[in-house]
């Protein structure tokens, strides 16, 4: 069947179409170019997740040589749902920065920034459909080179002492997948996850320290490229000095694409068998609490706007990894849900953010003050992303608190319950303030006039887009959640 292909031809499609970008040079063509490709990805992963749902997950083989030889896509229930959402996000982003990106970065480099913008998605719907560890550690070589061009192409000092500190940090990461991967083989001969599970369920016992030490190069080095805590030092800097479609993009996809190759190599590679045997899950989990927490402690003191959800981020992150950490099936399906719920979620954020900055000039918090009044619909739609951070019943971001902590209580995990709870209050202790200081307050709105910095209703269309996907993903949480939970068993 043709549409078994459709992974492949999604990643080709965007490797191509940047590469015709500098060919072309000319800003406005290459902008259409770069969202009319997504768009056709976004129709090819609906697709694509249609014919998974009828016909059921597939392997498919790249090449002349069928696995264990050659490279593989392995597309199942996760893979397909996770390319609906990165090419659709991807889209709303692209689709905002037409109007914005102009005023965040030189003319003469937006052919550059289009051409990594679908370098970047391209690598990254790879990681997530890849069945080979090397080939995946190829597409997080060029994701990880994209990334940093699209936060360095501002071309300002911060944007320059972010990135290095990004691509330090991204390149130990890196380096300790690479040895990670150099374990693997040498105890399996293998770099397919599928042949290398059949290997290691029946030898694993030969190899109890090599195994500890494998799982541990994976976990940092995966842990760093998606900000676990505390290896997100990287992540503030990157996010909020980058143009505000870079911010929404690395916030929303980058990091899930290695969350979810974590996932993989885990559950799929080493399998619940030989992970439950050492401390892995229980050093996730306790990182993943502290990251949901002590993120959002950050956030509170934080002045910058954007940094303030680039902190958000973290501890949103903290979510992910505890329900990967839980270490059990209703976990790791809520982790994935969570990805979904807060791709939307914080890449409405991200532009919102970013709008209210470029029409008031103004990035510290203190300086918002009453803007709800002159820039309403974009404030009301930063407020109703937040309500999903917080944990407003309905919303993607309350269904995977509500579902976390009924997984902690099926884990034998009743306490951790109460950190769920802190760090929702501690949410609406650093989100809640933006809004009612925007919209309320007698000596906030003084002096304001109403609509005056309001951005035209057609800019914020793609936000609106995400926030209406949110709460579609709230209301059709139930079902979203089955799909997942089936690609898992």
């Amino acid at each position: 069947m043709i549409i078994k292909s459709f992974p492949l031809m999604i990643v080709l499609i965007l490797f191509i179409t940047a590469f015709i970008m500098p060919i072309v040079n000319k800003k406005n063509i290459v902008k259409g170019i770069s969202l009319i490709s997504m768009f056709i990805s976004l129709i090819f992963s609906i697709a694509n997740l249609r014919g998974v749902l009828i016909g059921g997950k597939y392997c498919y083989s790249i090449g002349h040589f069928d696995a264990p030889f050659g490279i593989e896509f392995y597309i199942g229930n996760i893979e397909s749902i996770m390319a609906v959402m990165f090419t659709f996000v991807a889209s709303m982003v692209i689709w905002y920065s037409i109007y914005s990106i102009d005023k965040d970065i030189n003319e003469n480099r937006i052919p550059l920034y289009y051409l990594l913008v679908n370098i970047l998605i391209g690598s990254l719907l790879g990681i997530v459909f890849t069945n080979d560890i090397f080939n995946a550690f190829v597409f997080i070589e060029i994701g990880t080179l994209a990334s940093c061009g699209i936060v360095v192409i501002k071309d300002k000092k911060e944007n320059i002492k972010a990135t290095l500190k990004y691509l330090i940090m991204s390149c130990l990461g890196s380096g300790l997948v690479l040895m990670g991967i150099a374990f693997l083989y040498s105890m399996t001969g293998q770099l397919n996850i599928t042949y290398i599970h059949e290997v290691l369920i029946n030898n694993y016992t030969n190899y109890p320290k090599a195994i500890v030490v494998t799982i541990g190069l994976f976990t940092i080095g995966l842990g760093v490229k998606s900000a676990m805590f505390p290896l997100h030092n990287w992540l503030p800097d990157a996010h909020s000095s980058a143009p505000t479609s870079s911010s929404a993009l690395l916030s929303a996809l980058v990091l899930k694409a290695f969350a979810i190759l974590l996932i993989k190599i885990l559950y799929r590679g080493f399998g619940l068998e030989i992970i439950a045997g050492n401390m892995v899950l229980d050093i996730l989990l306790i990182l993943g609490i502290a990251g949901m927490v002590i993120g959002s402690v950050f956030a509170i003191f934080q002045r910058n706007i954007k940094r303030l959800v680039a902190y958000s981020t973290v501890a949103q992150m903290g979510y992910i990894f505890f329900g990967i950490g839980l270490g059990t099936e209703f976990g790791v399906t809520l982790a994935v849900f969570h990805m979904i719920g807060h791709a939307v979620t914080k890449s409405a954020l991200f532009l919102c953010a970013g709008a209210i900055i470029e029409k008031t000039g103004h990035k510290e918090i203190d300086k918002l003050r009453g803007v709800g009044k002159e820039m309403p619909l974009t404030l009301g739609l930063f407020f109703i992303g937040s309500l999903s951070m917080i944990g407003i019943p309905v919303l993607p971001g309350f269904v995977s608190k509500w579902y976390l902590s009924l997984s902690s209580i099926r884990a034998g995990k009743p306490m951790l319950i109460i950190f769920i709870l802190i760090s929702s209050l501690l949410n609406a202790v650093y989100y809640f303030p933006i809004s009612i200081n925007g919209f309320f307050g007698e000596e906030n709105l003084k002096g304001k006039v109403y609509k005056s910095k309001r951005k035209p209703l057609k800019e914020l269309l793609p936000v609106m887009m995400l926030i209406i996907a949110m709460i579609g993903v709230g209301i059709a949480s139930r079902n979203i959640i089955d799909i997942i939970k089936l690609g898992i068993g």
